[in-house]
């Protein structure tokens, strides 16, 4: 392994921002609980509270609609569930829609029966069937809630929530939005996105893995019972004493990514188009998945036809680049994406797939570098081919 390395990756975790850092190295100098009353305590509870309403400018709404997690997943499987409370009142929904590319989280961690699970499908650019998602609503006759990413974590492609949530709410269902991969890139406000619950991830965006949020649109709709219960933390929500360091490192990432969002999506924009320009020159026939359609400024997820995703993971890996096949929360093993046989990829050419991600420390050397490194495997590649 060489000891230059250019980390490609972001999507999977992005590097730890300096203020995070800090933030986070503060916080564990402080001595209290924040369920204490004494001093110490209410000097934690103090940092809780600036980072929850850190957290909550990126979605545009007060604090107190801000629930702490552990991290996504936590804060999914804590929404998807038959039960809420909406508007103060008790809802039941009798089925979950949920988009044919969404996250593992989402997909295996709803608390919906098998039998209640409906999946929308997806148009081959990766968005979702809004026509089909219509006739689903109009073909069930209890509210439901559905389940839609802001933007998909290995296509980047960016999911038309508010058009989807106008659907959905005309036939008094919920909408929850996983914005993990799109918060901090994109605007994902409340009022743009129209969601009714936001899920958010501190480590996407320069903070601590380990803490994540639910955001609610409203404090009068939330989940009727926590997952973790106990002493009655973040309003019984989510019970356990606070990661203090994790939570201020999210808050403080929070801020850095909001405050310089327009300018890097500009700037990460032009290195992705600069890539994918790249890529055409080293294989004419490369496909870009997802390239017809708004995508994530940092995200291109392409295939070569012929060339394994397996062999250039591990080809590039030696020569000193992180990059990725897809979704990394799933067995650590090369296997073809979920999202791709849902745009109805050539299985084939879904096995080639790779995403790069870039994020607030690449440099357009980076991609020159990375260019030169997967031309010299694609050429061998095919060389070996057709020697064969």
């Amino acid at each position: 392994m060489q000891d230059q390395r250019t980390y490609l990756d972001f999507n999977a975790s992005a590097p730890l921002h300096a203020g995070a850092r800090a933030a986070m190295l503060a916080a564990m100098d402080c001595p209290g609980n924040p369920s204490s009353i004494h001093g110490e305590g209410r000097a934690v509870r103090a940092l809780i509270e600036t980072a929850r309403a850190q957290i909550a400018g990126l979605a545009g709404v007060p604090s107190a609609q801000v629930v702490l997690t552990s991290g996504g997943t936590e804060a999914a499987n804590l929404a998807l569930a038959p039960d809420m409370i909406v508007q103060n009142n008790l809802a039941r929904f009798s089925g979950l829609f949920a988009s044919a590319g969404e996250h593992a989280c989402v997909l295996g961690g709803h608390r919906f029966g098998a039998d209640q699970l409906q999946i929308v499908p997806l148009a081959r650019d990766g968005v979702i069937d809004l026509a089909a998602l219509a006739k689903m609503l109009t073909a069930s006759p209890q509210p439901v809630m559905l389940a839609l990413q802001a933007a998909n974590n290995e296509t980047g492609v960016i999911q038309p929530v508010a058009q989807a949530a106008a659907l959905v709410h005309a036939r008094g269902g919920l909408v929850v939005c996983d914005a993990v991969q799109a918060a901090g890139k994109i605007d994902c406000t409340m009022a743009r996105l129209g969601a009714d619950i936001l899920v958010l991830s501190a480590h996407k965006l320069g903070g601590p893995k380990g803490a994540g949020a639910l955001v609610l649109a409203s404090p009068a709709t939330h989940p009727r019972a926590g997952l973790v219960r106990g002493g009655g933390q973040e309003r019984g929500a989510r019970a356990g004493t606070e990661n203090v360091a994790a939570i201020a490192g999210f808050g403080a990432a929070a801020v850095v990514a909001q405050a310089g969002m327009a300018q890097e999506a500009v700037r990460l924009a032009q290195l992705r188009d600069k890539l994918e320009d790249f890529l055409r020159d080293i294989a004419d026939d490369v496909v870009v998945f997802g390239q017809g359609v708004a995508r994530l400024p940092n995200t291109s997820a392409f295939a070569v036809p012929g060339v394994s995703a397996e062999i250039a993971l591990i080809g590039l890996d030696l020569a000193g680049f992180a990059v990725s096949s897809g979704s990394a929360c799933s067995s650590g093993k090369v296997k073809r994406s979920h999202v791709l046989d849902a745009m109805a990829v050539d299985p084939g050419l879904a096995m080639g797939a790779l995403r790069i991600s870039l994020g607030w420390s690449s440099v357009p050397s980076d991609v020159t570098a990375f260019a030169d490194a997967f031309e010299v495997i694609v050429r061998r590649t095919r060389r070996l081919k057709n020697a064969a």
